[in-house]
């Protein structure tokens, strides 16, 4: 028979976990597990600034090993700092556990100093949430937690643990055994049948790659795919990587900034196979003009979007892998020469600019020469923005994990903390952290946990003194009247990071931006790049709110 407290007990679990870096900020709920923390050797603590970046340095360790990552946060405000980075990982199915101190289970309702009801804030926002009530129910609770994160369609999970728990004694026997992802759905073979005859049939068939083929680590199965049956490919913005960008059948990314030939290929496919995607908005435009002549499959491992927005043809409830390891033997290898030839005269027709791409100084120019200066080994990061649709449309992603952005909530400040992340998980990686001044600020004060933790995370920063997607909206759709958009005081970066103790390159004052970049982006260390962006250079193509994404404005 074993006794531990609580906070003891969670720690033991968490290691049985494999569990071995923890990002979070202590305070008087919470302090009972960090001091049991104290005496683990297996699991190290990192220090966030904020409890908001702590979320998303935990998001950036599970986005790219694609593994259940922990946050700590006290209760009261710590705790419902943690809630724009539960809500994240929530729309972008990031496998998150957050474990939050609450006040003693005598003082729950009774608006005692620190409290708050994180269980019943969180609901909506996680798959699933607890309040502990008994050092016993850790025991099953923390296992479950994982268990939820991981399986199907994966998301975070909270875990409210009062400080009387964590104090409580509790005696078992036996730990019990990690957590392991629930069973697969079980496969459909008659609906797999349909989707393959209806690929078959196809004479103009278009594949669509969502995140959903990045979380079940399908990627190469799905290109193996695309390739037996010729099927141009595009991705969602959480799917760039999924297939390389210079593959003959990338079509890239789809959607509001996606290329006009690109959303053109679309309106003329006669199937859309929809693999793991889940009609966002942003992705497909006016719902009802998208894709107007084509039969759909939609394959996703969450039954609820399956006919959420666009009923489909065949519909399969399943493992985007399982699913597709199934398909592969079932479609004929074809050619599909015609299609192809006219999709090629598409790109050829209506090209993706990227204006000033040899301007290491531009906006293009400066993505172009840090893809230059690194390898794909280098994992992408970005903040929410113009830049973030500058680096979807001209960074060479070339595998899955190598890109991490905020897609669904579309969260400024997401960047910083969550390069921090992957770098944890991946300190032999390089990792580029593509942010504006804007984002940037939001949590600016995670360049002092970067400092400290010395991993090779390079910021860079374009810079042009606005919040630049909403400065380019009201200069679009709202009659050039600008309000709140630009800011009226420049600010100093550069002293900002080297005040963090980070080594600083201005591209604005380098003879030799090109060289410099590289050297910089070569070195151990963190490091701030500062580049001044003009602001009136816009993110194009795009497509107005509401429009279909035929309706682009070309710029």
């Amino acid at each position: 028979m074993m006794t531990m407290t609580g906070a003891e007990l969670i720690v033991r679990l968490l290691e049985q976990q494999e569990i071995e870096t923890i990002v979070g900020i202590p305070g008087g709920a919470i302090l009972p597990l960090y001091d049991a923390l104290s005496q683990s050797k297996r699991i190290r603590h990192v220090l966030a600034r904020h409890e908001q970046g702590a979320g998303f340095m935990a998001q950036g360790m599970a986005r790219v090993t694609g593994k259940p990552a922990v946050c700590f946060a006290s209760s009261g405000p710590g705790a419902t700092n943690l809630v724009t980075a539960i809500a994240d990982a929530r729309l972008d199915s990031i496998p998150l556990v957050a474990i939050t101190g609450q006040v003693p289970l005598a003082m729950i309702g009774t608006d005692a100093f620190q409290e708050v009801d994180i269980y019943g804030m969180t609901i909506p926002i996680t798959k699933h949430n607890f309040l502990v009530r008994s050092a016993a129910e850790l025991l099953e609770v923390i296992p479950q937690a994982f268990r939820i994160a991981m399986s199907g369609r994966p998301g975070p999970v909270l875990v409210d643990v009062p400080k009387d728990v964590q104090n409580q004694l509790v005696t078992f026997e036996r730990l019990p055994a990690p957590a392991v992802p629930d069973p697969l759905p079980p496969l459909d073979e008659t609906a797999i049948a349909a989707a393959a005859r209806l690929i078959d049939e196809a004479e103009r068939p278009v594949l669509y790659l969502g995140g959903g083929v990045i979380h079940a680590d399908a990627a190469p199965l799905a290109v193996t795919l695309a390739e037996q049956t010729a099927m141009p490919t595009t991705m969602t913005l959480m799917a760039l990587g999924a297939m390389p960008v210079d593959h003959p059948l990338s079509l890239g990314m789809l959607g509001m900034h996606g290329a006009r030939y690109t959303n053109f290929a679309l309106q003329e496919s006669d199937l859309l196979v929809c693999v793991g995607a889940r009609f966002d908005d942003r992705a497909i435009g006016k719902a009802s003009q998208f894709c107007p002549e084509a039969k759909v499959i939609h394959i996703d491992i969450d039954r609820a979007e399956l006919g959420k927005i666009r009923r489909p043809d065949v519909a399969i409830h399943g493992d985007v892998k399982a699913v597709l390891q199934a398909l592969l033997p079932r479609v004929r290898a074809q050619l599909r020469k015609r299609w192809l030839s006219h999709v090629a005269s598409l790109k050829s027709r209506f090209p993706l600019v990227l204006e000033g791409r040899d301007d290491p100084r531009s906006h293009y120019g400066l993505i172009q020469a840090v893809a230059k200066a690194l390898d794909d080994d280098a994992v992408v990061v970005t903040d929410v923005g113009q830049h973030q649709m500058w680096v979807a449309q001209a960074y060479p992603l070339r595998r899955p994990r190598q890109w991490l952005t905020s897609g669904g909530l579309g969260t400024m400040g997401f960047g910083l903390p969550a390069a921090i992340g992957a770098s944890l998980a991946e300190p032999q990686r390089t990792v580029v952290c593509f942010t504006g001044d804007g984002s940037l600020k939001m949590n600016i004060q995670e360049m002092a946990t970067l400092a400290e933790e010395g991993g090779k995370v390079k910021i860079v920063l374009m810079n042009n003194q606005s919040l630049g997607l909403v400065y380019q909206q009201q200069n679009l759709f709202y009659g050039k009247r600008v309000i709140a958009s630009n800011y009226r005081r420049p600010t100093d970066f550069v002293k900002i990071a080297e005040g963090f103790g980070l080594e600083t390159l201005d591209l604005d004052h380098s003879a030799h931006p090109e060289a410099d970049l590289a050297a910089i982006l070569r070195r151990p260390g963190p490091a701030l790049i500062h580049c001044s962006i003009d602001r009136e250079r816009f993110v194009y193509p795009m497509v107005p709110p509401g429009a279909a994404n035929t309706e682009m404005i070309e710029g």
